[in-house]
């Protein structure tokens, strides 16, 4: 069967959304995807259950679902199997968008770098110009850093010209972090703390708890300058300056999560706690010496 443009893109914007959410999709939620009149995707879904391509589920919480019959029409048989890659627009993760497929045109030339990337959903709302970030990738962890050039609404794809191409590291974090920990007790002085950073050359420590040896907070160099600064008292205890919200981690979790935790939460530190102790700590010195492009 042939499909119209409109019929490919309601079609593959259901596939998309229904993996996500895993249950039937609203006519009205299609239509905000791809900034349609809700009457006409409605229209249009008349059109694909008289096609057997899509069911209709009654109730409240209904809405539509795509048959097996919808997955080999789009040539996507394998589509439950797939791993998510995600594109962003303009620093916006794109909702009811998956990247299938990147191929680099024009890799080899010493000026210029293309690529196309192929869409499960709707390229409508790109528009030239926009900068994408596609990735990261399942098994190399790619990012794809560009700016759209050209754009094609039959084929559901982007043409765009590559800024930089990066392989985030795959390793746990376990490889990368600090270890052993040194810390410091609650009752411990500014003064104390500061020959401890000056000795050591760090910038932060764990405060843990004088009698069960659990940690209660973590103390950085900023820390020690604002308690100096404001009472000029360097015997104040660490705990009176410290920070109780303290980023723990585990060190089976990969470096790339913890990259987008520091960026997300605005951190310049994790711990990592193995059997309810500090394992080990994270800054992101430690990430600029492994991934100097970060």
């Amino acid at each position: 069967m042939e499909l119209s443009l409109i019929q490919k893109d309601i079609l593959i914007t259901l596939i998309t959304l229904y993996h996500q959410k895993s249950a039937a999709i609203k006519g009205e939620g299609i239509a905000e995807v791809l900034k349609r009149n809700p009457g006409t995707v409605r229209n249009q879904m008349q059109a694909l259950k008289v096609l057997g391509l899509v069911d209709g589920v009654p109730g409240p919480k209904g809405g539509y679902t795509p048959t097996s019959a919808a997955y080999k029409e789009l040539n996507l048989t394998d589509y439950e199997r797939e791993y998510s890659v995600p594109i962003q627009r303009n620093c916006e993760r794109c909702e009811g968008v998956n990247v299938a497929e990147i191929d680099f045109t024009t890799l080899c030339h010493p000026d210029l770098c293309h690529a196309v990337i192929k869409l499960i959903g709707s390229v409508k709302s790109f528009e030239i110009g926009d900068e994408v970030t596609v990735g990261p990738s399942p098994v190399n962890r790619l990012l794809v850093k560009g700016e759209i050039y050209g754009k094609d609404e039959v084929s559901q794809q982007l043409l765009i010209t590559i800024a930089e191409i990066i392989s985030l590291p795959k390793k746990q974090i376990r490889y990368y972090m600090s270890s052993p920990v040194i810390t410091l007790k609650r009752n411990d002085t500014l003064r104390t703390a500061i020959k401890l950073f000056n000795e050591k050359k760090i910038h932060g420590a764990p405060v843990m708890d004088v009698d069960n040896e659990k940690m209660v907070g973590i103390i950085t160099l900023s820390d020690l300058i604002r308690g100096i600064d404001r009472e000029q008292a360097i015997d104040a205890k660490v705990e009176r300056y410290m920070t109780n919200n303290v980023i723990i981690v585990s060190p089976e979790i990969h470096l790339y999560e913890v990259i987008k935790q520091f960026k997300e939460q605005q951190i310049g530190r994790v711990i990592i706690m193995e059997n309810g102790k500090p394992a080990g700590i994270l800054t992101q010195s430690d990430i600029i010496k492994v991934f100097p492009a970060l």
